[in-house]
């Protein structure tokens, strides 16, 4: 005998197969107005923001480069140096609020360069404060941050088995 629960469910079930093909045909319609009235992005305005925003922040990293170079230190070296002070860098916009009204204008040109990761992970280590240092701002930063490490580890083992095979 069926519960009360499983009766109220088989009641809200369609009893015919014409109501099932009437609820599927208005679904559709639906869908397709839904598709008619949806505004298009301006695609074209998108990819030059995303452009001229992404390039800023890589000029700026460039900018930093250089002074780190001009100090005497070779590419190599100035490297590490430039990257904790872009990530320095969006982990203050980001503790400030600034760095997601820029993302939320630039889109894109914010998200891809090291200062939109690092902006993610601060983000949502701001957001789990309450829930303590280690369940919740330590855990939550890994969410985020775990795929990316981890295909960061594939993509450079993947590239080192590539280049082991061609040098044989």
């Amino acid at each position: 005998m069926p519960s009360q629960k499983a009766k109220k469910q088989m009641t809200k079930m369609p009893e015919t197969i014409q109501e099932v093909q009437e609820q599927t045909r208005r679904q559709k319609v639906y869908q397709q107005l839904v598709a008619e009235r949806k505004p298009k992005p301006p695609y074209l305005r998108n990819f030059l923001v995303a452009f001229m925003t992404g390039g800023g922040i890589c000029a700026i990293g460039q900018v930093v480069l250089g002074i780190f170079m001009e100090r005497g230190q070779d590419i190599s070296a100035a490297s590490a140096p430039t990257l904790a002070i872009m990530i320095f860098l969006g982990i203050v916009l980001t503790a400030f609020g600034i760095y997601d009204e820029f993302a939320e204008f630039a889109g894109a040109g914010a998200a891809v360069p090291i200062t939109g990761f690092a902006n993610t992970i601060a983000a949502s280590a701001i957001d789990f404060k309450h829930e303590g240092w280690v369940l919740g701002m330590g855990s939550k930063m890994f969410i985020i941050a775990g795929p990316v490490i981890v295909y960061g580890i594939l993509s450079g083992v993947f590239a080192a088995f590539i280049k082991f095979i061609t040098r044989l």
